[in-house]
């Protein structure tokens, strides 16, 4: 009998917050799905009528819309692949005992603070700048044309931005799980003749495996929504090129003034996160049970 009033005196606390939560998030949603429904533009908001399906028919039937999904997936794909296995060989890295080993620790997950247009500006007007960027540099002085890589390879200079961001967030998820491992697993396969190849595969790899899973799902969910590092860089040229479905709703919205169109968008990105979401979690519940 305690036990069930604890339980109700629980619910009712946490009902002001939950029901705050879902205020905060159903009503701009709402008002997302009723404006994609609508012809609103804000160059003429007085003339405002209803749409039905035609703006979701619009995004439906834009090129720019299917090449920005592909280039949405790319970034996401590219960056995860970068950043799982960058963050195994730091994590197993920083996991030795070396000298300065906290020092060395804070260097590498720094880049995790640096705010996306910072960093992105960091990269675009320092490092990979064809006429004075440190990329620049290098390739002069071993004798090598520079590369404008943000008109040559734009989507890959983006992922190559988002995947420095990432990779200090997935380290230290993946360090952290390194040193759960007990180290008499360890002794006992050397012991019975494992090489370190071995080792790894059978012993190192399966131990990260919930860590790998954890890092797939939340990296994902913001790599999805990636955007001021384009707008700094590429502004999703040449073309579209470098746009993701994130920037193409920014563009036919404050670029267009297409409110309708840019929210029919954001509730197809919405339904296309939830899917890849809930496929996620099903991966990572399968491996942690």
């Amino acid at each position: 009998m305690a036990t069930r009033q604890t339980r109700t005196l629980a619910r009712l606390m946490m009902a002001p917050a939950v029901v705050l939560l879902l205020v905060w998030m159903i009503v701009p949603l709402s008002m997302t799905l009723w404006y994609s429904f609508e012809n609103y533009n804000l160059l003429n908001p007085a003339n405002r009528s209803f749409a039905g399906l035609l703006n979701y028919q619009f995004f439906y039937t834009d090129p720019a819309f299917w090449q920005s999904i592909a280039n949405t997936l790319i970034l996401v794909v590219g960056v995860l692949l970068i950043t799982v296995i960058g963050g195994i060989l730091l994590a197993i890295l920083l996991n030795q005992p070396i000298f300065g080993q906290g020092i060395v620790r804070i260097l590498v997950i720094s880049p995790f603070f640096v705010m996306p247009p910072v960093a992105a500006l960091v990269w675009k007007n320092m490092i990979m700048h064809p006429g004075y960027g440190v990329a620049a540099d290098i390739a002069r002085f071993v004798g090598v044309e520079p590369v404008d890589w943000f008109a040559q390879y734009p989507l890959l200079s983006i992922v190559i931005i988002v995947a420095w961001q990432w990779l200090p967030f997935a380290t230290l998820i993946l360090l952290t799980a390194l040193q759960s491992l007990d180290s008499e697993q360890e002794e006992a396969a050397e012991m019975d003749g494992a090489n370190v190849v071995q080792r790894f595969w059978h012993l190192t790899l399966p131990h990260l495996a919930r860590a790998i899973t954890v890092v797939i799902l939340i990296q994902t969910i913001f790599l999805l929504a990636v955007y001021a590092e384009i707008l700094v860089t590429t502004n999703g040229g040449p073309g579209y090129a470098s746009t993701n479905l994130a920037f193409l709703i920014y563009r036919t919205a404050l670029l267009s003034y297409d409110v309708g169109g840019a929210s029919a968008g954001g509730v197809i990105a919405v339904i296309l996160a939830n899917i890849l979401a809930l496929f996620l979690m099903r991966a990572v519940g399968r491996n942690l049970d």
